[in-house]
C-alpha cells in the first residue's frame, strides 16, 4: 500500500495539560480534557504544524486480540517449556516489541516463537476490531489524513489480522517489527511508517496503548496519544505525558478531528 498525498490540512493537536487539570465542560470518560467536546480548533498551538498523519499501534488499539495471544502463548509454552501456567501477564508488559526480543528479555526459549505464530494464525478468525476502530479510521481518512499501522507483529501477521477484522483497506501502510533493526521503544518502526506514507514527524501523532508506543513516538519526533482502552496501565501511560489521552476510539476521533472537519 502506498502513502497518499494530503492536500487538506487538519488542525494540530493541543498539548495535554497537567493530569487532573479541569476542562471547561468537565472530564470526558473520566479523563481530564483541556478543550470542550466536539473537536479541536482549526489551528494548534502557535508554531505547531497541522496534523497530516496518524501512526497507530495494532493490538489493543485497533484490534482485540489478547484472548488469541493468550491461547497461543500458553500452547507455545507447553510445547517448548512444559507444564504449568505460562507467564502471559509478564508478556503483555512487552507488547510492541518483536516477540523474539521479548522472549529473550523474559528468559524464555526463542523456540517458543514458531509455535506461537502457528497457533496465532490458526485463531486469527477469532480476532475482533476494537469498538469504534472502523469508524475512527474511516473518519480520519475522510478528513484527509494518512494512516499507518506500526506493530510488534511481523508485517505478514499484521496484514492477516487487519484483513480478518475488515480494517486492512482503511489504512495506507502497515509496518511490522520484522522490517526494522530495532523494535519499540526505538523510533525505527515509527520512522518507517512515516516514510511509507510520506509524512513528516512533526505533522504526525503516534497512537498507542503502551509506554513503548509513546516512547517510540516521542523518539521519532511525533506527538503522542495514549489509548486507555488497551492493555497499558493508565498511570504508567499518563506518566509519559502524552499530548492526548482518550478512553475510546470515539473520544480519540473527536480529539483528532478538525472542528469543522468530518464529524467524529
Amino acid at each position: 500500500m502506498e502513502g497518499v498525498s494530503v492536500e487538506r490540512p487538519v488542525g494540530g493537536l493541543p498539548s495535554q495539560g497537567p493530569v487532573g487539570e479541569p476542562s471547561s465542560q468537565g472530564p470526558v470518560g473520566g479523563l481530564p480534557s483541556r478543550r470542550p467536546v466536539g473537536g479541536l480548533p482549526s489551528q494548534g498551538p502557535v508554531g505547531e504544524p497541522p496534523l497530516r498523519a496518524v501512526v497507530l499501534d495494532l493490538d489493543g488499539v485497533l484490534i482485540d486480540s489478547i484472548h488469541v495471544m493468550r491461547r497461543a502463548f500458553q500452547r507455545a509454552y507447553a510445547l517448548t517449556v512444559g507444564d504449568g501456567e505460562a507467564p502471559f501477564e509478564e508478556y503483555l508488559a512487552h507488547l510492541g516489541r518483536h516477540m523474539p526480543d521479548t522472549l529473550r528479555i523474559m528468559g524464555l526459549p526463542v523456540t517458543m516463537y514458531e509455535p506461537f505464530v502457528i497457533e496465532s494464525r490458526k485463531l486469527v478468525h477469532e480476532i475482533e476490531p476494537c469498538p469504534g476502530a472502523a469508524g475512527l479510521l474511516t473518519g480520519l481518512r475522510e478528513a484527509g489524513l494518512s494512516l499507518a499501522v506500526a506493530t510488534g507483529k511481523t508485517h505478514g501477521r499484521a496484514v492477516e489480522a487487519l484483513s480478518a477484522t475488515g480494517l486492512l483497506d482503511l489504512v495506507d501502510a502497515v509496518c511490522g517489527s520484522d522490517e526494522v533493526a530495532h523494535g519499540k521503544p526505538a523510533p525505527d518502526i515509527v520512522l518507517l511508517a512515516l516514510d511509507k506514507i510520506g509524512a513528516a514527524a512533526e505533522s504526525a501523532v503516534m497512537v498507542g496503548d503502551s509506554a513503548l508506543d509513546l516512547r517510540a513516538g516521542r523518539a521519532a519526533g511525533t506527538r503522542t496519544a495514549a489509548c486507555l482502552w488497551g492493555q497499558g496501565d493508565r498511570e504508567e501511560l499518563l506518566a509519559h505525558r502524552p499530548d492526548l489521552v482518550a478512553a475510546s476510539c470515539a473520544e480519540l476521533a473527536v480529539l483528532l478531528h478538525h472542528r469543522e472537519g468530518t464529524p467524529a
